[in-house]
């Protein structure tokens, strides 16, 4: 009786927590389990140990090192993948099936053995690195299935699939004829499970370590936040900002899905949350489906690119890089600026297409709202303060979970007892587990690259195939960035963006440093490709998403997005083509970054006039008027003089084109 009472608290804070907004860090998963009973109690207690080891290691590291640490966490951490997410087989039960528990029993074990007290323990394990033993072997092999299986459970077939090649690369890859650029020595299956199992570029290497000391930490930030009533705060102050505008709901939804992005940092969880609340405004204002839904996911996918949490791969960057991530954050102030300057420009231009009407203003005025509620925006500024002043990421998020916990008793209706203490943590921790899962397995993928040589012979086939269409230097790099561009699109149909990113950069990464381009640049084009896979038809997940709320066709849906993203699929182009690109991250004297965001943001002006056929001040686009525009974007965008100075005049003919037209037809809508 004892132990059920005691249990019986414990299941009240599990439920609370499973009734809490589900808060996502990336889109890397499937859904969840809803659990309840005694299993989503035991899984929220382990959840919230997991919870405290990692704020532990904030301001204690354990002394035997990161991968010891890293050992401990994928031990509190996979084993609930298994519980938490259904096999897929059968008729998918809410509560785990007996499989399942064996699959976490297994889990558990086969992480704790490199711990285990016999053959020296840890440094034993370690010691025994290139020389396993075939114990060793076993478990590390066991470890394998099991990272995959979690892949296939959290993500689809797609990783798991790409992960199996790569082994089998690995294992075969000495089989193929020595003069193939592809070709290696080969590796046993011994030496393939070494480098998995126990180096620091294999199951426990860089992805794993930023998920485990970051990505858990924004997670939990995220869902502190949101428990505190934040994320109610954000949709209010963006609905009743723009309450007398006709832009008004479009303007909100864009808003709404920026502000929302700091707490999810997840593009379809934002598409999805911001278009529960704003459809109907958006039905009523006149906007079709499919136009709503477009609008919706691309202002969602911006949670992944606006600092100051950006996605996942975000955290991977600055590892690889060796900087801080303030300094990413910094690259991506620009980008992020002329991404929604791109979605604002087509809402305004749809308004003029669409005849879009103004909706009823809500009762409660934007100043009300930032006096009473705007405390909420505290938690985010201290984050970039603290990074300014050298505090690290992790305890800068820290200091921020805290101090947002403790403004949320200005609210009688949101503040976080111990019970929603609880929920918030073991939230945070299972919103993580996909995206676990996920830099876990990627260690097959960094792992082979690394023993066979991989990414630097791809690169090199590349920029070869490149060079064999051309000699010319610049051609040759815009070429290059051209193809990785398609590759990385290609590659984010099919794995989840943090896979993507990894992936992109130990193969396409070495072909653009070989070109000459920065090392920041490259990383950068890297990941913005990897996160527009979000909206690239025909997987886009953040439309998919979307349109499942506007009840909007899904492909034209898809097709809409895409075309309110236009600018963020140029923009990484820009970067890596001139030296004058580096600007846009911020890079360089501060004349050069403001005339080229200038002349970024014009370009964005023009595309936004080729895809919405219109052209702002003036009237609608006629087809020459807006290939016109077009080829001033593409223009502007290469950012050399000779260029600027060309799409300037296609941008002029562009409007002088479209203002004959409305001439000719008599005036259109007014502005």
């Amino acid at each position: 009786m004892g132990d059920d009472r005691s249990l019986a608290g414990v299941q009240h804070l599990a439920e609370e927590e499973a009734a809490a907004p589900a808060v996502h860090y990336d889109d890397e998963e499937r859904p969840a389990r809803a659990l309840g009973g005694r299993v989503g109690a035991a899984v929220s207690i382990v959840a919230f140990a997991v919870a405290g080891l990692v704020l532990w290691q904030v301001f204690r590291p354990l002394a035997q090192g990161s991968q010891y640490y890293l050992i401990i966490f994928l031990a509190g951490t996979l084993p609930l993948v298994f519980l938490a997410y259904r096999s897929g087989w059968g008729r998918g039960r809410q509560t785990p099936t007996v499989s399942d528990w064996v699959l976490a029993a297994a889990a558990l074990v086969v992480c704790l053995y490199p711990l285990n007290p016999f053959d020296g323990g840890y440094n034993g394990f370690l010691l025994r690195q290139g020389l396993l033993e075939p114990v060793d072997i076993v478990f590390g092999a066991v470890l394998l299935v099991l990272l995959i299986e979690a892949c296939r459970r959290t993500t689809g077939w797609a990783l798991p699939v790409v992960c199996l090649l790569f082994l089998g690369y690995a294992y075969y890859g000495g089989l193929l004829p020595q003069t193939w650029p592809i070709a290696h020595a080969g590796l046993d299956f011994g030496q393939i499970i070494d480098a998995l199992y126990n180096s620091g570029s294999g199951f426990y290497g860089t992805p794993l370590d930023v998920a485990a000391t970051y990505i858990v930490l924004f997670t939990i930030y995220g869902a502190v936040l949101d428990l505190s009533g934040a994320s109610r705060f954000f949709v209010d102050l963006s609905v009743a900002a723009f309450r007398r505008s006709r832009s008004a709901a479009g303007r909100t939804a864009v808003a709404a899905g920026f502000l929302l992005g700091t707490v999810s940092g997840s593009g379809t969880a934002t598409a999805v949350s911001v278009g529960a609340v704003t459809w109907p405004m958006l039905r009523r204002a006149g906007y079709p489906p499919e136009q709503a839904g477009g609008m919706l996911a691309a202002a969602g996918v911006g949670a992944i690119l606006s600092p100051p949490t950006l996605g996942a791969a975000a955290f991977i960057v600055a590892e690889y890089l060796n900087v801080s991530y303030l300094t990413v954050l910094g690259w991506a102030m620009i980008p992020t600026l002329l991404y929604y300057l791109g979605i604002l420009l087509a809402v305004e231009i749809d308004v003029r297409r669409f005849a879009v009407r103004a909706v009823d203003a809500p009762p409660t005025s934007a100043w009300r709202l930032l006096t009473r509620f705007g405390y909420h925006f505290s938690s985010l500024i201290v984050i970039v303060v603290l990074l300014a002043l050298g505090q690290s990421a992790t305890r800068s998020v820290v200091y921020a979970t805290i101090l947002a916990g403790a403004l949320s008793f200005l609210d009688r209706d949101s503040r976080l007892t111990p019970p929603r203490i609880f929920a918030a943590l073991a939230a945070g921790v299972r919103g993580v587990l996909p995206v676990v899962a996920v830099c876990a397995a990627a260690g097959v993928i960094t792992a082979t690259t690394t023993k066979t040589g991989l990414g630097a012979q791809l690169a090199s086939l590349l920029v070869n195939g490149a060079k064999a269409i051309t000699d010319e230097p610049a051609a040759v790099l815009a070429l290059t960035a051209v193809l990785a561009a398609f590759a990385l699109a290609l590659l984010g149909l099919a794995v989840p963006v943090t896979a993507s990113f990894i992936i992109g950069w130990v193969i396409i990464g070495p072909a653009l440093l070989t070109l000459g381009v920065p090392a920041p640049a490259a990383a950068m084009f890297v990941f913005y490709y990897s996160v527009l896979s979000e909206v690239t038809p025909p997987t886009a997940l953040a439309a998919v998403g979307a349109s499942a709320i506007t009840g909007g066709r899904t492909i034209p849906t898809m097709w809409q997005a895409l075309k309110y993203a236009l600018p963020a699929f140029l923009a990484p182009l820009a970067f890596v083509l001139t030296s004058e690109g580096e600007h846009l991250l911020a890079r360089g004297s501060l004349f050069g970054i403001v005339w080229t965001t200038l002349v970024a943001g014009l370009a964005v002006l023009a595309l936004a006039v080729a895809t919405g056929a219109w052209v702002p001040g003036v009237g609608p686009a006629g087809w020459a008027s807006r290939i016109a525009a077009g080829l001033s974007g593409l223009l502007l965008l290469y950012l050399a003089p000779a260029s600027i100075v060309a799409g300037l005049t296609a941008l002029l003919v562009a409007v002088l084109l479209a203002g004959f037209d409305r001439r000719r037809t008599g005036p259109q809508t007014p502005l």
